[in-house]
């Protein structure tokens, strides 16, 4: 782990290059306040989610001596880089240089020479706070210190890597820059502020909490979450489609039903065996042979233009025909009784056959007041 803790810069010094050198009094012992996305970015230990995480860091590793010595020649940066420094970008960050580093009582204090003159400006301008950048191997082992606090996790294994100038440390403002030695314990605010911003936010996605700080489980919701919405935008367009075919079958279906129902109205009904009495006297007339039953009007109308007209009908739609019809029979006298009131008609052999035909019809179209009574 790369952590960053804060202290302060004392007893500032002007060299005569224009440099500036300091002492700054920290790296104490004792407990840190960390996010717990500093700790454990990944929740491995079920940390990640605390505002606030115990860490300890006892004195054997604090005052080890390979430890103080790995910060001696580190750089000082303004402000943390996104990454540790190294060869490749130390000229990017490097503002200065860690001179010393040694035990002073209960802290370790840093002889730092900023080089930079915007650093040095910085400074000058009230960025007194410093953070101290390292790695460390981290014991997430929870335990309490020998004054009796509980901590959650242990650092171990200190090694520095910079020291970076910023405008607010960890410790707060009483860690920094002065003509005296500052004492870097926590500050109220500080950690105040790490409860209320650094918690990591959560919200809900297909009926789960997610890390928003998990990119990729964030993603997969998301796109699990748009996969549904498609799926549902397919289904309510078939359901439209199926519903508005619905609707159709049934606005013609209503129809049928209405034009059925005004048929079987007694005028209607009187008005279809009229209309059908005609067109059989008039077919009949034309084609006295034509066999009318179980045939639909338009049926007989084909038959006699077709055997009038003979080929020249092949190619005739209904309206055609229709047309070829009513100049055929329209020398044929026309019947015009009122069905429900024509006297009972019995063909003779003195009959023409137009009269015959419509007898026949009339007493075909009849049958339906006799089976009704």
């Amino acid at each position: 782990m790369i952590a960053f803790d804060h202290l302060t810069l004392d007893a500032r010094k002007t060299t005569k290059e224009g440099f500036l050198a300091v002492r700054a009094r920290a790296a104490r012992t004792g407990l840190y306040d960390y996010a717990g996305s500093e700790v454990d970015p990944d929740n491995a230990h079920g940390l990640r989610d605390k505002a606030v995480v115990k860490v300890y860091r006892s004195g054997d590793q604090v005052f080890d001596r390979a430890s103080i010595a790995s910060f001696i020649g580190k750089p000082i940066t303004n402000d943390h880089p996104a990454t540790a420094v190294t060869a490749d970008n130390w000229r990017e960050h490097a503002r200065g240089t860690v001179m010393g580093a040694v035990r002073d009582g209960e802290y370790v204090s840093f002889d730092l020479m900023l080089t930079d003159a915007a650093a040095i400006a910085a400074v000058k301008s009230g960025k007194r706070e410093l953070s101290n950048g390292y790695q460390t191997t981290l014991d997430f082992t929870p335990g309490t210190t020998p004054e009796g606090h509980a901590y959650d996790v242990k650092q171990t294994a200190i090694v520095g890597n910079h020291i970076a100038l910023v405008d607010r440390g960890r410790a707060g403002p009483e860690c920094r820059i002065a003509d005296a030695i500052a004492v870097c314990d926590a500050n109220p605010a500080a950690v105040a502020a790490l409860q209320e911003g650094n918690a990591v936010k959560k919200i809900t996605l297909d009926g789960l909490q997610v890390d928003l700080s998990d990119a990729d489980a964030v993603s997969a919701a998301i796109a699990k979450l748009q996969d549904k919405a498609s799926t549902a935008e397919a289904a309510l367009a078939d359901a439209n489609a199926k519903l508005s075919t619905a609707a159709g079958e049934r606005a013609a279906l209503e129809k049928q039903l209405a034009d059925a129902n005004t048929k079987l109205e007694p005028a209607s009904l009187d008005k279809l065996v009229a209309d059908r009495a005609a067109l059989i006297v008039k077919a009949k007339a034309v084609k006295a042979d034509i066999v009318t039953d179980g045939k639909t009007d338009a049926d007989i109308r084909k038959e006699v233009v077709t055997a009038k007209l003979g080929d020249a009908a092949a190619g005739m739609d209904d309206a055609a025909i229709s047309g070829a019809f009513a100049v055929l029979s329209a020398d044929v006298k026309k019947a015009t009784p009122e069905i429900h009131n024509l006297p009972s008609v019995t063909a003779t052999d003195a009959q023409s056959a137009e009269a015959k035909a419509f007898a026949d019809s009339v007493a075909n179209l009849n049958a339906w007041r006799k089976a009704k009574a």
